[in-house]
């Protein structure tokens, strides 16, 4: 049974839910993930450990609805890693060109390191809320945030995502 300060606390999480839905599936399917999400919340609040922090607990619910629709047939779950690269989300008409090319960038990370990325950066939350929000450990999030920063400012800069900044060696005969 919720009480009146859990759903404020529900409600404080709201905008950061629909900026990490934004950045994980486009502005066109973010409310249909965010209201999936806190309808899953409601429905499992039985579930959620009073005292502990809402935010890290809504955030693996969106995490684990997310990973559900990725199942959908058509992508086989499977085959994911670390280094595969999703098709970019849908963009908004009249999205602005910086944050174009900056979303553009996020979207060709692997979706693994895309969203450790967004929860650091974007949500501003600790490692730790992170790893339980994911489901990972701790040393798992910051190997994928700093791999997906390289491979950010790589893309940024116009390198090969996989060039990392490192100097190509030639062989010579």
């Amino acid at each position: 049974m919720s009480t009146p300060e859990d759903s404020r606390q529900l409600q404080a999480c709201l905008p950061g839910l629909r900026r990490y839905a934004r950045a994980l599936v486009g502005a066109v399917h973010a409310d249909d993930l965010v209201q999936d999400t806190v309808e899953r919340a409601w429905r499992k609040f039985d579930q959620w450990q009073r005292g502990g922090e809402m935010r890290p607990w809504l955030f693996s619910i969106m995490h684990n609805l997310h990973v559900d629709q990725l199942r959908r047939p058509g992508l086989d779950l499977q085959e994911l890693d670390d280094d595969t690269v999703l098709p970019a989300p849908e963009r908004a008409p009249g999205q602005s060109i910086a944050i174009g090319e900056m979303d553009a960038a996020l979207a060709r990370l692997p979706l693994a390191q895309r969203e450790v990325i967004l929860l650091v950066a974007l949500e501003q939350m600790p490692y730790e809320h992170v790893a339980a929000a994911l489901g990972i450990p701790v040393g798992t999030v910051m190997s994928r945030l700093s791999r997906g920063r390289d491979k950010l400012r790589a893309l940024l800069d116009g390198r090969p995502a996989g060039d990392g900044g490192a100097p190509t060696l030639k062989v010579v005969k």
